[in-house]
């Protein structure tokens, strides 16, 4: 086989792999996954065994408006994604504004309730059972969405300043795909902590 045949399988075997970036995003999620999945077999392993109180009958409130405004943030990255796929960078920029201010209601949501169950209820990590794997698992949650909000406000002042256009794509998908993740995760922590765990 000549060099010149070579050369051309080898860059048609590249045109066909996903870029490095989604795979190495791919990879990250099933590692995170696998992390979440412990912290949610604790949750419901340890549930009901706390020998005082509070219970979460008695204490958890469901965060619904905080979690419309996580799970709706996943439509406005998808299409900001969309929007600067047709270079329409005004459009991706007011979308992806719009996920930041989402994300931070929800983190701000999460803030508000552990306030209310510390200095209202008194439960710390450290009261009981409960305590320890709600404030666990809700906290790995939480760090997850304060780490996406951090990247993307770095994508919006490099927005901003004109640096994020149809060349860099590829990187707006890899993140997006992290923030899929982030929101997905939640509807199983939700579930778990605010449905089945009541």
């Amino acid at each position: 086989m000549s060099t010149a045949t070579t050369s051309f399988a080898n860059t048609a075997a590249a045109r066909h792999l996903p870029p490095r970036g989604k795979v190495a995003m791919a990879g990250l999620i099933i590692a995170e996954t696998a992390i979440f999945t412990i912290f949610v077999v604790a949750y419901l392993f340890y549930l009901g065994k706390s020998l005082t109180g509070p219970s979460p009958r008695e204490v958890l409130e469901a965060p619904i408006f905080y979690t419309i405004c996580l799970l709706s943030s996943s439509l406005t990255i998808h299409f900001a994604a969309k929007f600067l796929a047709r270079g329409i960078r005004f459009a991706f920029l007011g979308l992806w504004l719009v996920t930041i201010v989402l994300g931070g209601l929800f983190l701000y949501g999460t803030g508000q309730e552990w306030h209310r169950l510390i200095y209202e209820h008194g439960l710390t990590i450290s009261t009981n059972l409960f305590g320890t794997t709600y404030y666990s698992l809700v906290g790995l949650h939480a760090f997850h969405v304060t780490a996406g909000l951090v990247m993307l406000v770095t994508v919006a002042v490099l927005g901003v300043c004109g640096r994020v256009g149809v060349k860099q794509l590829v990187h707006i998908e890899v993140l997006s795909m992290y923030w899929h993740f982030v929101d997905a995760v939640w509807v199983v922590v939700f579930t778990v902590v605010y449905v089945l765990g009541r």
